[in-house]
């Protein structure tokens, strides 16, 4: 398993070690999509999150190669936890928009990783790029997403 890179601005701002930042995140995604298609944490840092996907039987179509519709769950999973890192999780949730992905080039196995780097931070919508990369840098995918911060409703 990678090495995980936590900056030491999230490290700070949680109060946590990066064991427990790292299991705590990890735990967001359990019995999700994002476990589901073994989707990882590379690294995560307030304007840059990394993830990584493998690619093979669970994230391919017919052709055998990765299907359109898994890098579209990695660039969105992206945007979302990125987005969540930058607000107060106890008193906003963030949710997807809208996302568009531009399929560069194909694969067949291996490893993807996804780039996400804020293009918006505001108060109630952040907007993300995404860029889906194999082993050699080569661009798999280009996505955009924009993701909602709604304020939690008070019981």
């Amino acid at each position: 398993m990678e090495e995980v890179y936590v900056s030491e601005e999230l490290l700070q701002e949680s109060n946590v070690d990066k064991e427990t930042y790292i299991r705590n995140l990890n735990r967001f995604l359990e019995d999700t999509i994002i476990s589901l298609l073994d989707i990882s944490y590379v690294e995560v840092a307030k304007d840059r999150l990394v993830m990584s996907m493998p690619v093979g039987k669970k994230t391919a179509q017919p052709y055998g190669i990765l299907h359109g519709g898994a890098s579209v769950v990695l660039a969105e999973t992206v945007a979302s936890i990125a987005t969540n890192i930058n607000v107060d999780p106890n008193t906003y949730i963030t949710v997807g928009m809208e996302i568009n992905a531009n399929h560069i080039r194909s694969k067949q196995d291996g490893i993807v990783r996804a780039i996400g780097t804020p293009l918006h931070k505001g108060r109630t919508t952040m907007v993300w790029d995404i860029k889906i990369v194999d082993e050699e840098e080569r661009l798999i995918c280009v996505s955009r997403c924009t993701m909602a911060v709604i304020k939690k409703e008070r019981a």
